[in-house]
């Protein structure tokens, strides 16, 4: 009864016992236990087949458990080898970039608070080959440290004597870490900080000014004589000092009264490898209209779209005699790429509400010109983002006036130069 128990609920282990048991008494008492050794001998058998079975699924799992296991080693050391590309700041971030999608996982903050001062603690996953070399700074904090802690963890720790506010933002491949409320008490310091921030954004970007028309070409002549090429001249060399005061690695196609081709401006911006070109020029109209038009405006590369355009561009264009022919017409096509088209707009746009801006903190009767598009020989062989600015129309009594004025033009370039600013804020 025992051994068809053990049978009906399955256990082999018992029903071997039971059997064993069964034969034992059976031979002592003289009984035939030929059937229950056969069926002890079948039990045996499926049990070590089951029993190899289950051995080899072992022995099989262990060999793919193995390799799953190297495969996921070589896996994370791939993922760890560089998987933080770049830890840098910039302004009051300070933000770091992987090569893999990152999530909220991957990062750990805590605060730390001791007598005399404020410890942040930030605990990232991924391993940052050059953390050792690496030095972080934001202007307004006292320090800030970056270690790879092991293999597995970056700790960057920042420490200040006021309570800072720190967020963190994750975006696909970048943590970007952000003090909201850096204290700097001093006005003179604050000045400083803000000169030295543009610095460190902006001292890798290169800018070429290009000082429109020159010695035998004077470009527009306004009243009492008043020559565009001077005005743009003067305007160019104060941008190019304001650019180099914040950083900016600035360049300038002419610093004299000499005549450049306009297919020759944009060499030195190809040459340098120039991330914008920007050309100043002076506007003009017939003396009909001379009282009546005025503004500053701010163009870039593509074919005109109004009458207005097409005559700035048609008098910007009379140095260069050239006829657009079938060659010309490829070239220039060619070069009004999207990217770049888009480019250049964004960067007239911030160019020209920064003059605006500047301009009407010190005088009134500044008219927006607005942003247009117009065919410029001097921004076609551009190989980068460029604008032509006109930073006023000297046929004009009062325009060509102020034009003419160093405060004036002083105030123009930073308006330009805040622009400049302004575009590489957005699209670093």
């Amino acid at each position: 009864m025992s051994y068809l128990r053990a049978v009906l609920d399955n256990n082999t282990a018992l029903e071997k016992k039971h059997l064993e048991n069964i034969i034992s008494y059976g031979e002592k008492l003289g009984y035939n236990t030929t059937k229950y050794k056969n069926e002890l001998k079948k039990l045996s058998s499926k049990n070590k087949k089951k029993f190899n079975k289950i051995k080899k699924q072992s022995i099989q799992k262990d060999k793919l458990e193995k390799e799953y296991a190297k495969k996921d080693s070589i896996s994370q050391k791939i993922d760890l080898k560089n998987s933080i590309q770049k830890v840098y700041t910039q302004k009051n971030m300070i933000i770091i970039d992987f090569n893999k999608h990152i999530t909220k996982k991957d990062i750990d903050y805590n605060i730390d608070k001791t007598k005399y001062s404020n410890l942040y603690l930030f605990d990232i996953n991924g391993f940052f080959k050059d953390a050792g070399p690496t030095k972080l700074s934001i202007l307004g904090i006292d320090k800030i440290f970056i270690i790879q802690k092991d293999k597995k963890t970056l700790h960057i720790k920042v420490r200040d004597k006021n309570r800072l506010k720190p967020i963190y933002i994750i975006n696909n491949k970048r943590i970007i870490i952000k003090f909201l409320n850096i204290k700097i008490s001093d006005k003179k310091e604050q000045k400083q900080v803000a000169t030295k921030i543009i610095q460190e954004d902006y001292k890798r970007k290169i800018v070429v000014i290009d000082a429109g028309h020159g010695g035998k070409d004077a470009g527009a002549v306004g009243p009492h004589k008043r020559y565009e090429k001077h005005v743009v001249l003067a305007i160019a060399k104060y941008l190019y000092h304001h650019l180099k005061n914040r950083g900016y690695k600035a360049y300038i196609t002419r610093k004299t009264d000499k005549f450049i081709k306009v297919r020759n401006r944009t060499v030195l911006a190809n040459k340098l490898n120039a991330d914008i070109f920007i050309s100043i020029h002076a506007n003009s109209i017939a003396k009909s209209k001379a009282n009546k038009i005025k503004g500053v405006e701010t163009f870039f590369l593509s074919p005109a779209r109004s009458a207005r355009a097409k005559r700035v561009a048609a008098k910007e264009n009379s140095s260069d005699i050239r006829s657009m022919s079938l060659a010309t017409k490829k070239s220039f096509l060619t070069v009004l790429n999207q990217s770049k088209i888009t480019a250049s707009n964004k960067l007239a746009i911030d160019v020209q509400q920064n003059m605006l801006y500047q301009l009407k903190k010190h005088y009134r009767s500044i008219e927006d010109g607005g942003v247009r598009e117009g065919p410029f020989w001097v921004l076609v062989g551009a190989q980068m983002p460029s604008i032509l600015i006109e930073v006023g129309y000297i046929s004009h009594p009062m325009e060509s006036r102020r034009l003419y004025n160093k405060r004036y033009q002083k105030i123009l370039a930073e308006g330009i130069a805040n622009g400049v600013d302004s575009y590489f804020l957005k699209n670093p």
